[in-house]
């Protein structure tokens, strides 16, 4: 079925958007990344994420969107020169410039209220900074919203099958499979799939190093107090972190309905906060 695309702000004119403007303050950024997600999954695993659970919120609680933006934050998904594994990404500061230029734009406009939907969570690495420079050089409300698990499966904890040592929610694993069966089958390569796969440490660190999921911390005496700045295949062969296998479309689409509702009702809330933006015109474009 032809989706509607309505509420996508590209497919706008200019006056629609002032209209809009005249009922509502608030509108969504749906950002993720191009990086790999092992031998199965689409380079654009994160976006879809990102993609179907803005679409879905903004039907029900009609709010607006931008078109998405793929660039992302992924240095640690680049692997050695040479090896074509086709990630795309943004230094920090460029990354924090892009998007601070996106929301400086949006506030010009006349936006009180941007909401980022990131599909990505490395993303997070660096958007507290950006959050808080728009906050106070503008003083718009911002916030982000992460629809995904990993470490927190949150409202999604029982769709997800895989035992917490398979990592259901990481890496091209249960989910993220899931996800992107329910958005095109056709992009899902199930009969390249490797099983399962769980991280481990670096080889360059001692055996009393351990590593259980995708997050930078690394476990040593049976706490987790060490970051390293690791690269994704020093943890993980080939770009999985779980097992991709128990990923079905119904899951994909429960997840997405889940998330997508509870983001909805919570721009509903959000669009009666008022909010007072102390620095509209932005002067600071070339």
């Amino acid at each position: 079925m032809q989706k509607d695309y309505k509420y996508n702000m590209g497919n706008l004119t200019y006056t629609d958007v002032q209209e809009y403007l005249k009922k509502k303050d608030i509108i969504m950024v749906p950002i993720a990344s191009l990086e790999q997600h092992s031998y199965h999954c689409p380079l654009f695993t994160d976006m879809i994420t990102a993609r179907e659970v803005v679409y879905r919120a903004a039907q029900e609680a009609e709010v607006i969107y931008t078109p998405e933006s793929w660039i992302g934050y992924s240095p640690h998904h680049m692997g050695p020169p040479g090896l074509g594994l086709g990630t795309i990404t943004v230094r920090a500061e460029t990354f924090r410039n892009l998007y601070y230029d996106v929301a400086r734009s949006l506030i010009h406009h006349g936006f009180n209220k941007i909401v980022f939907v990131t599909g990505h969570a490395s993303n997070m690495k660096i958007i507290d900074p950006l959050l808080r420079q728009i906050k106070y050089d503008t003083g718009a409300l911002v916030c982000v919203y992460k629809p995904y698990a990993e470490n927190y499966f949150g409202m999604i904890a029982d769709l997800l099958e895989g035992p917490p040592e398979e990592t259901p929610g990481w890496h091209a694993g249960e989910l993220e499979t899931a996800n992107v069966l329910a958005h095109d089958e056709k992009l899902v390569r199930m009969d390249r799939a490797v099983k399962s796969e769980r991280t481990r440490a670096p080889d360059y660190l001692p055996d009393s190093f351990l590593k259980k999921d995708g997050t930078p911390s690394v476990e040593f005496e049976g706490w987790n107090y060490f970051v390293f700045p690791m690269e994704h295949r020093e943890f993980s062969d080939t770009g999985l972190i779980g097992n991709p296998l128990r990923g079905t479309k119904e899951k994909g689409e429960e997840a997405f309905k889940r998330f997508g509702s509870h983001l909805a009702r919570a721009l509903a809330d959000l669009e009666k906060v008022k909010i007072e933006v102390t620095n509209r015109e932005w002067k600071d474009r070339v």
